[in-house]
């Protein structure tokens, strides 16, 4: 599987447009197997600092995940007042507390304006963004979540802390030597 849509302006990026690696993943807040991958993407991040940019696209499970499409709704409505990865964090942080009143909670600890927060959820204002990633997902050949691609290409290994930073180096290195190779012309 590769990666069609590019990494965009309508993505939610963390970390510089020049990191010699991109690891995007396609998640679902409520699926259990992206809240245990959620602190090794943290850990991934930090440990390769300016070299790496995560970008996070939806991808809800709704037939096994009731909360999820609205969790993910939650998340682009924080979007909306700029605040995106704490509501992305804490959604992960909380993964079992996603009903109406605990996304209500999260959007209040958050610092979100609660009125606009809950208007955004009542009138759907963000389902098509979700649905939009949901539908790019798919057209790669996403099934499930988490579903990790390092530079375009799918990552089939472990979402295990090591397994990670060993397929994220093999990238990086395999980057460095296009770019070199493409600096003296060969």
């Amino acid at each position: 599987m590769t990666l069609p849509p590019a990494v965009g302006a309508r993505d939610h990026v963390q970390g510089p447009a020049s990191a010699r690696v991109t690891l995007v993943e396609y998640a679902d807040f409520e699926c259990p197997g992206c809240g245990q991958a959620y602190p090794v993407i943290k850990a991934v991040q930090k440990a390769f600092g300016p070299n790496l940019r995560f970008v996070f696209r939806h991808f809800p499970l709704v037939a096994s995940h009731p909360h999820a499409a609205m969790a993910a709704e939650a998340a682009e409505a924080a979007d909306a007042q700029g605040k995106f990865w704490a509501m992305h964090d804490r959604l992960f942080e909380h993964q079992t507390a996603l009903e109406d009143a605990d996304l209500q909670r999260h959007a209040r600890k958050v610092g979100l304006d609660l009125e606009r927060f809950e208007r955004d959820l009542r009138t759907q204002a963000y389902q098509a963004r979700v649905r939009e990633d949901a539908a790019a997902g798919k057209s790669c050949g996403v099934r499930g979540t988490p579903t990790l691609f390092i530079n375009g290409v799918s990552y089939a290994g472990s979402v295990e802390r090591e397994a990670l930073v060993l397929a994220l180096a093999r990238a990086a290195l395999t980057a460095r030597e296009s770019h070199d190779n493409a600096a003296l012309g060969t």
